[in-house]
């Protein structure tokens, strides 16, 4: 009788005991079902941080003035110079100038034309009979206008230089000369797209607004 009686009083005790009783997995299944029925979503949103700045921003969305680069005029005694160097212009300015080249039959917003106004080959070294080293020297001067206005927006004159050795066959001096013009060509090229381009991001060289009849000013350079 006694066994029964504890077993009934074990089974009543297991009864009795509240819902609570197993703590870890009750406390669980509460806060789980407190995140479902509240509504409660972990979701990242927006563009993200950004790197030196709070807000991101854009960059400019206006495009580049259309340019066209005109045959320099050979004002030299070197022959045949304004093909090429008329073609290192192009490069450079397409790829650094911040600027579009377009061809002469597209519509421009500027075109630049300018001059080889000189080529001189002075000699850096030599001896008592012959000369050693010479440079090759070559200035030229290129303006900017706007094709609407003819009004002048930019002005530069380059001055390149290169060396080269000189040695006794005559043939092989005049080749080494040629590459020194076109190293000098390209560096004349290159300044002046680097130039051009600082203009440009200073705002002075914006894109032209539409034609008024009081800007126009027909300006050379002689």
């Amino acid at each position: 009788m006694r066994k029964k009686q504890e077993g009934r009083d074990v089974e009543e005790g297991w009864k009795a005991r509240p819902a609570f009783a197993c703590p870890p997995l009750f406390a669980c299944l509460a806060c789980l079902a407190l995140l479902v029925g509240c509504g409660y979503q972990f979701r990242v949103e927006g563009a993200g941080p950004t790197i030196g700045s709070a807000t991101a921003t854009s960059s400019s969305t206006s495009p580049p003035p259309r340019l066209i680069v005109r045959i320099l005029e050979n004002k030299s005694f070197e022959p045949n110079l304004e093909t090429r160097y008329t073609n290192y212009l192009r490069h450079e300015f397409s790829s650094g100038s911040g600027a579009q080249i377009v061809a002469d039959t597209e519509a421009a917003d500027l075109v630049l034309s300018g001059k080889i106004l000189s080529v001189s080959v002075p000699t850096l070294s030599f001896s008592q009979t012959t000369t050693l080293e010479s440079r090759a020297e070559v200035l030229v001067i290129v303006k900017v206008e706007e094709t609407r206005t003819n009004r002048l927006v930019w002005a530069q004159t380059a001055k390149g230089t290169s060396e080269f050795y000189v040695t006794s066959d005559l043939q092989f001096n005049r080749v080494l000369q040629n590459r020194a013009l076109e190293q000098a060509g390209r560096f004349i090229a290159e300044d002046l797209a680097s130039r051009f381009l600082l203009q440009l991001e200073s705002g002075q060289l914006a894109k032209p607004p539409a034609p008024q009849a009081s800007d126009s000013v027909d300006t050379n350079i002689k």
